[in-house]
């Protein structure tokens, strides 16, 4: 794989030249590894208006947990690439000798991932910093669809109280288990499908079998709530 970043770091410039924009969409059912093994949250419930570190949203934090971005790269390098969300947050990506590389719905190889390409990143989260597991280049928009837009993180501005759609009855911040593999990739999918812009830096299960996506690098919103079947049903 590290050899393909070297090939791949040398063909950027003339790749970038003719890259147009990609949409930030997401196929919702595209399988991935991962054993789903649930491990007991710790998280504790914080305000929604708090910076996490290196990131808007909530404080609440876990430790490093399955999540994931989608964006613009911005930049390569021998470990890996910069990631640039449609909110202006900065995500460095991790790139291993196991990560995965599909572009759309087609198997690739790391040497798929240019300057400018859209690329979804799903792996273990640490504040801006995601070490992948699997990178889909140019993924192909068949998620949710939502008309709320995401609201970009502005130091000193005050924290966006909103819902939308449903919200779980009975919800409480830092309740539920910390879900990840191929169950935390796919409700990581849906969320970053209907509200592209965030980090995921966790996915937990909740008591009545719904999954909060907790989302952070933004002002609003910080969870999204997917249900068994991996579609969003609301945010606050």
């Amino acid at each position: 794989m590290f050899s393909q970043r070297l090939t791949r770091t040398v063909a950027v410039g003339a790749a970038a030249i003719a890259i147009g924009g990609g949409t930030y969409g997401i196929v919702s059912a595209i399988a991935s590894t991962g054993s789903g093994t649930t491990i007991t949250a710790r998280a504790t419930a914080a305000t929604s208006g708090q910076r996490g570190p290196g990131a808007g949203g909530s404080s609440a934090r876990s430790g490093p947990a399955a999540g994931g971005s989608i964006g613009k790269v911005s930049s390569l390098s021998s470990s890996g690439f910069g990631l640039l969300t449609a909110t202006g947050e900065r995500v460095t990506v991790k790139e291993t000798p196991s990560t995965t590389y599909e572009t759309g719905t087609n198997a690739a190889s790391a040497t798929g991932v240019t300057k400018g390409k859209t690329a979804l990143v799903l792996g273990t989260t640490d504040s801006t910093t995601i070490t992948a597991t699997q990178v889909i280049v140019q993924p192909t928009n068949k998620g949710s669809r939502t008309s709320s837009k995401v609201i970009p993180f502005q130091r000193g501005a005050p924290s966006t109280s909103k819902q939308v759609g449903q919200i779980p009855a009975g919800y409480r911040q830092g309740s539920g288990t910390i879900v990840g593999g191929t169950t935390a990739n796919k409700a990581t999918k849906a969320a970053l499908s209907a509200y592209p812009g965030g980090i995921v830096d966790r996915v937990v299960k909740l008591s009545n079998g719904e999954y909060e996506v907790h989302n952070i690098g933004v002002n609003w919103p910080h969870h999204i709530f997917v249900n068994p079947g991996f579609k969003v049903l609301g945010a606050d």
